[in-house]
């Protein structure tokens, strides 16, 4: 059975394996759990004790979101867990103004049978902040 919950205060790295599944460059278990610790709202889905899925929302809180990930495990996916991760999160920003995402063109079906509508966008993608991160350790480090 599913649960979901909003609290990922006591979630741990070894909790969020097998995520980013074909990204050309997955983020770090701990780049993945701070995330979700600095998001303005997360719905987590679990199978038991297990995190099976995940949605994050970045806001500020007055007007405006953005829904940066929707993620469910290959091995869930299928069970309509995103579909109620999605529901659960829009229910959280009812307040706001506008929830934005984007995504692939083969996902717009999906997110217009959530209700939402497509807008042409335009974006920036660094991959080399996933690969280091910021830090110390790591400055410069995307020069390369």
């Amino acid at each position: 059975m599913i649960s979901y919950r909003t609290d990922v205060s006591d979630l741990t790295e070894d909790k969020l394996a097998g995520f980013f599944v074909g990204w050309p460059t997955p983020p770090s278990p701990a780049q993945h759990l701070a995330v979700l610790r600095g998001s303005y709202r997360v719905v987590i889905a679990l199978s038991d004790d297990e995190v099976v899925g995940f949605v994050n929302m970045i806001s500020d809180g007055v007007l405006t979101a953005f829904v940066p990930w929707l993620e469910v495990r290959p091995d869930f996916q299928g069970q309509g867990i995103g579909t109620e991760l999605m529901r659960r999160i829009l229910a959280e920003a009812e307040h706001l103004y506008s929830v934005d995402l984007t995504c692939d063109d083969e996902l717009r079906p999906y997110y217009e049978r959530l209700g939402m509508i497509a807008f042409t966008g335009m974006g920036v993608r660094n991959r080399a902040a996933i690969r280091f991160p910021p830090g110390p350790a790591s400055a410069g480090a995307g020069r390369r």
